[in-house]
């Protein structure tokens, strides 16, 4: 049974950081790519950070520089360091394949809000 548990959103301050935890199954990184994504209010779902099993790395245009995303295999646990956030950044985010559609759930997510 696959899980997609997310943690580790809050509200903090523009200019602040967080550091969201996404605990998996065992052996999801090397079967998917796996992704960071976020709804914002009004908004629809963006993708805006991807790896993959080899460690490649992408990200969305608007947090180049700000988020890097990461694995941890013997957890199962994937990272999303958020560092300079800003207003724009408020979202639940989600973890889950790219495309989302190879696991075919999401989970409940975990809400960031910034805000002064």
């Amino acid at each position: 049974q696959v899980q997609l548990v997310e943690s580790g959103g809050g509200l903090v301050l523009p200019g602040g950081s967080l550091r969201l935890a996404c605990v998996t199954s065992a052996n999801i990184f090397g079967r998917y790519v796996m992704g960071w994504y976020r709804q914002a209010p009004g908004k629809q779902r963006e993708l805006v950070a991807t790896i993959t099993w080899s460690g490649t790395i992408g990200y969305t245009d608007s947090v180049k520089g700000r988020f890097n995303i990461s694995t941890d295999s013997a957890e199962n646990t994937m990272y999303l360091q958020m560092n300079n956030l800003q207003p724009e950044d408020t979202a639940v985010y989600y973890c889950n394949s790219v495309p989302a559609s190879r696991l075919g759930f999401w989970g409940q997510g975990t809400q960031v809000i910034v805000s002064s």
